[in-house]
C-alpha cells in the first residue's frame, strides 16, 4: 500500500473544484492523500455562473476559480485535456484518452452535464451553437461578427443568460420556448407573463408555445426556423438552451447504478453503488433527483470531502461497515433550490414552492403595474 492515500477527481468545474478546497482545507496540516485532478477541459476551473459577464467585458482570468499556481501551493497533481475514457474498478485505476493511467483509492466523479440539443433536422449546421463552456462563448462571438440576428431555444435560467449575451453582442434576439412560459422550472404562470413582459419592453422578442421542426436556409437571413403549425423565424445563428443532461457516460459505460432518466445514483455520503467511487454536483442523482445549481453541488462536495478522509485515515476503512461513520450532520439531505437571476435589469426571485404543489399550500398575489 503506498504511503498516502490516493484521491483522483475526474473533472474541474466548480463543484469538483470545490471539492478540491474541501479536500484540502478539510485535513489541514496532516498532507496524508495524494490529490490527482484531470479536466477535460483546456483550462482549469472557473465561474460558469458568471459566464455571461464575458460578454461584458469579463476576461478568462476574471472567471478562473484557480491557477496552477494555486493548486501547485496545495500540492495538487493536475492535468488538463485529460478526458477519463476507462475506469478498471477491480485494479482501482482511470485512464485518459491520451493514454495516461492514475490508480486511486477513492475515485470522485464530478463530470458535470452537457447541453441537450433537441434532435431538430438541420442542428448540426455551422453558427448553430450552445452556451454551456469559455470555448462555446468563443465560438458564439465569432459567429456574432458575421450575424444580424440571433435566436436562443430554451427560455430557461440558461436560456435567458445566453439571450441577455447575444443582445450585448448587438445583435436582433428572440427567444424560442417550447413550454408556455418562460423559466417554467422556477416561476408560476403569473410570473412568467410579467418576465415575459419586462423582457419584452428591453427589445427581446420571446416566442412561447413554439416547436421548431426544421432548420432550413433562409432566404434574407443565414437560416430559417421552421415551426409546427407553418410559422417561420429567419435568424442568421441559433443557440441551443433546451435544458441539461448528466454526463454519466462513464458511468454507464462501467457498470455504476444509474438512474431510469440518467444520473449516477448517489447515497447520502455522496458514494455510488461502488463504495470507492463517488459523485458529486450535476452529474449526480440523490433521492431520484438532480441538482441544476451550484450551491448542491458544493453541499455535495463538502459531504463527499469528509467522507473520503474518514475513510482513508481507517487503516481497516476497507472493513469497517458504513454506518460506524454515519454521522446525520456529515450527510447530503437535498438543498435549498431558491435561485435569484438578475438580467437586463429584470430581477426574477423563486423562493420555497413557487408552484404551490404541497398540500395546504396558499399562493399569495402582489402586482404593482
Amino acid at each position: 500500500m503506498p504511503s498516502k492515500q490516493r484521491v483522483v477527481v475526474v473533472g474541474n468545474g466548480m463543484v469538483g473544484h470545490h471539492f478540491v478546497q474541501q479536500l484540502v482545507s478539510q485535513q489541514g496540516d496532516n498532507k496524508n492523500v495524494d490529490i490527482t485532478v484531470l479536466s477535460g477541459e483546456d483550462r482549469l476551473a472557473y465561474d460558469r455562473v458568471q459566464l455571461s459577464s464575458f460578454f461584458n467585458g469579463k476576461t478568462e482570468d476574471d472567471l478562473a476559480l484557480t491557477c496552477s499556481k494555486t493548486y501547485q501551493d496545495w500540492q495538487v497533481c493536475f492535468h488538463t485535456h485529460s478526458k477519463v475514457v476507462d475506469i478498471n474498478r477491480d485494479a482501482k485505476k482511470v485512464t485518459t484518452a491520451k493514454g495516461e493511467s492514475f490508480e486511486y483509492d477513492k475515485l470522485i466523479l464530478a463530470t458535470g452535464s452537457f447541453a441537450f440539443v433537441p434532435p431538430i433536422p438541420g442542428k448540426d449546421r455551422d453558427h448553430c451553437l450552445v452556451y454551456r463552456t469559455i470555448n462555446d462563448l468563443h465560438a458564439i462571438k465569432k459567429s456574432a461578427q458575421d450575424s444580424k440576428v440571433g435566436v436562443v431555444i430554451g427560455g430557461g435560467l440558461l436560456g435567458l443568460e445566453a439571450a441577455n449575451a447575444l443582445k450585448q453582442l448587438g445583435l436582433q434576439t428572440h427567444v424560442i420556448e417550447f413550454a408556455p412560459q418562460l423559466m417554467g422550472v422556477q416561476i408560476d404562470g403569473a410570473g412568467g407573463r410579467l418576465l415575459k413582459n419586462k423582457i419584452t419592453e428591453l427589445g427581446v422578442s420571446v416566442h412561447t408555445s413554439v416547436a421548431t421542426e426544421q432548420i432550413i436556409e433562409g432566404e434574407n437571413s443565414r437560416y430559417k426556423m421552421c415551426f409546427k403549425g407553418g410559422q417561420t423565424l429567419e435568424t442568421d445563428m441559433i443557440v441551443f438552451s433546451a435544458g441539461i443532461r448528466p454526463y454519466d457516460n462513464l458511468a454507464r459505460e462501467f457498470n455504476l447504478e444509474i438512474g431510469e432518466r440518467g444520473g449516477i445514483v448517489i447515497n447520502n455520503h455522496c458514494q455510488t453503488s461502488d463504495k470507492n467511487i463517488y459523485a458529486i454536483g450535476e452529474c449526480a442523482l440523490w433521492n431520484n433527483f438532480i441538482f441544476g445549481l451550484v450551491a448542491p453541488g458544493y453541499a455535495m462536495a463538502k459531504v463527499a470531502a469528509g467522507h473520503v478522509l474518514k475513510h482513508l485515515s481507517s487503516s481497516t476503512a476497507s472493513n469497517t461497515p458504513l454506518s460506524n461513520y454515519s454521522n446525520k450532520t456529515d450527510e447530503f439531505s437535498g438543498a435549498d433550490m431558491s435561485t435569484k437571476l438578475k438580467l437586463m435589469g429584470v430581477e426574477v426571485g423563486s423562493i420555497g414552492d413557487a408552484h404551490a404543489r404541497s398540500e395546504g399550500a396558499i399562493s399569495y398575489y402582489f402586482e404593482d403595474q
